[in-house]
């Protein structure tokens, strides 16, 4: 990095390995797994007016993650808690604006830890943890208002995506190809069937029920899976996790979006070419008023 660059780097508040620094200050060994191998994990927990949303489910995603890497996990539940609410208000403060006004995304990523470069997983390493808070851009009302324009493609990443990886070479060369088409996400396939977006999961609305994939090793499972499942259920809305065909995608009365920075946002325009009546529909707006409503309820 040159000295420019790294004049550039934000005060933005940061944990890393036990201290609390700044984007600009924390510095981790060139040797660490994570920079050498991604041989790491990460979690994206959104906050909205400095409260955590959702945060034990994140928290159990991290758990599993970790459980595959083979790492043990170096703090409880209530230590991680802890921490992102004192970068919440260490950026509240840093930046002078109230918690209340803002929402932010907490950034949490482990690495197996430092050692000379061999593929094996090594044990008895500390892990490496860095953990950083910034602004939450939502959709605009425009995208909301409209529906956003997404591009397909095959499904090329690796067979292991129930992982939350720090390893995300296939999510950026899937999310350059929307990039390039000027859309906003790319809607993947594997083979005949549809597995999710570059960032995001994808679902499939007809006839007033809502369909996605089946949980397995071939799907990052969403923290908005069990959310809309809850909001489906409350609301008498049908949902169904299965195999869903390209044709079905196709066929869709609605498509859509569902990520912590999106929430759950509509998919108007596929390969361009309408999704439904070219709108946002019913489903999706149902879905995204209880999307709000959990947001007052269940944030901590």
């Amino acid at each position: 990095m040159t000295t420019a660059h790294a004049s550039a780097l934000p005060d933005t508040p940061c944990y890393l390995n036990g201290e609390f620094s700044t984007l600009k200050d924390a510095k981790i060994s060139v040797l660490d797994r994570g920079f050498i191998f991604g041989d790491g994990i990460y979690e994206v927990v959104p906050a909205y007016a400095g409260k955590l949303f959702r945060f034990e489910q994140h928290m159990a995603r991290l758990n599993r993650s970790l459980a595959e890497l083979r790492i043990a996990n170096p703090m409880t539940q209530d230590q991680w808690r802890e921490i992102a609410r004192k970068l919440i208000a260490d950026y509240a403060h840093s930046t002078g604006t109230p918690t209340e006004n803002g929402n932010q995304i907490i950034y949490i990523q482990l690495t197996r830890g430092v050692a000379m470069r061999d593929h094996p997983m090594l044990p008895g390493l500390s892990p490496t943890v860095f953990i950083m808070v910034n602004p939450m851009k939502l959709p605009s009302q425009q995208q909301r208002a409209q529906g956003v324009a997404c591009v397909t493609a095959n499904d090329f990443r690796w067979e292991k995506a129930h992982i939350k990886s720090t390893s995300l070479l296939g999510a950026v060369f899937s999310r350059q190809i929307s990039v390039d088409a000027g859309a906003l996400e790319t809607v993947m396939f594997r083979g005949d069937y549809l597995s999710e977006a570059a960032a995001s999961n994808v679902w499939v609305v007809k006839d007033g029920k809502v369909m996605g994939p089946p949980k397995d090793q071939l799907v990052l499972e969403g923290i908005r899976y069990g959310l809309i499942e809850d909001i489906c259920r409350t609301a008498g809305i049908g949902f169904e996790l299965r195999r869903i065909s390209r044709a079905e995608v196709l066929a869709a009365d609605e498509l859509l979006l569902s990520s912590a920075t999106k929430e759950v946002l509509p998919i108007t325009r596929l390969d361009n070419e309408p999704v439904g009546t070219g709108k946002p529909g019913p489903v999706y707006a149902r879905l995204y008023a209880a999307y709000q409503q959990a947001k007052q309820e269940q944030a901590e």
